[in-house]
């Protein structure tokens, strides 16, 4: 069977190693991250074999490049880590879609507007969709009405960032999450804390 796709490409970076430098001279680092200070890469080579690791070129742009004496297996593990660890952090912000309708009653509309607060609060943004159904597209009125009363309860914790259109028999609005609001939320926690 042949294969027509191409395998997705690590984004792994490659450290050169011990003989595999290319640099005649090199600033050394030992394991804890001090300086020892610029060497030739013999002299590092000689020092990485008598502690019993390896020295890595950590930075071949710098003047004189930067290797370090450290075990090669245990900082791939930690470079590993670090990654890892970003992904985790990074959050990445969706797009959550609350169906309206606009003929809706107060009371629905006071719950779908608690949920997009919900989702705005976790830092979502949110689609606005007014689903017109059968002759209601006649008078779109109705549906800027409703938009207009959604928008008008969530402007303390959003901001608009696509104003509202007619896509068919949809009228959508997307709206997203202030920012300052949050870091002050944050800030009261801290002092009632």
């Amino acid at each position: 069977m042949i294969k027509r796709f191409k395998k997705k490409q690590d984004d792994r970076k490659f450290y050169r190693t011990n003989e595999r430098i290319f640099a005649t001279t090199l600033r050394v680092l030992d394991t804890g991250g001090k300086q020892i200070g610029i060497l030739s890469k013999f002299e590092a080579l000689d020092k990485a074999r008598s502690e019993g690791l390896d020295l890595v070129e950590i930075a071949p742009m710098a003047k004189p490049p930067v290797a370090k004496i450290i075990d090669f297996k245990k900082f791939l593990y930690q470079e590993e880590k670090k990654k890892r660890e970003e992904k985790r952090k990074a959050k990445v912000s969706e797009t959550k879609e609350v169906r309206l309708g606009p003929f809706m009653s107060d009371n629905d509309l006071g719950v779908m507007t608690k949920r997009a607060r919900d989702f705005l609060e976790d830092g979502d943004k949110v689609r606005l969709v007014v689903n017109f159904s059968g002759r209601q597209i006649a008078h779109p009125e109705f549906g800027h009405k409703v938009l207009d009363k959604v928008l008008t309860d969530l402007e303390d914790v959003s901001k608009v960032e696509r104003d509202r259109h007619l896509e068919g028999k949809k009228l959508i609005c997307l709206i997203s999450p202030e920012r300052k609001n949050k870091n002050a939320k944050e800030e009261n926690k801290e002092i009632s804390i």
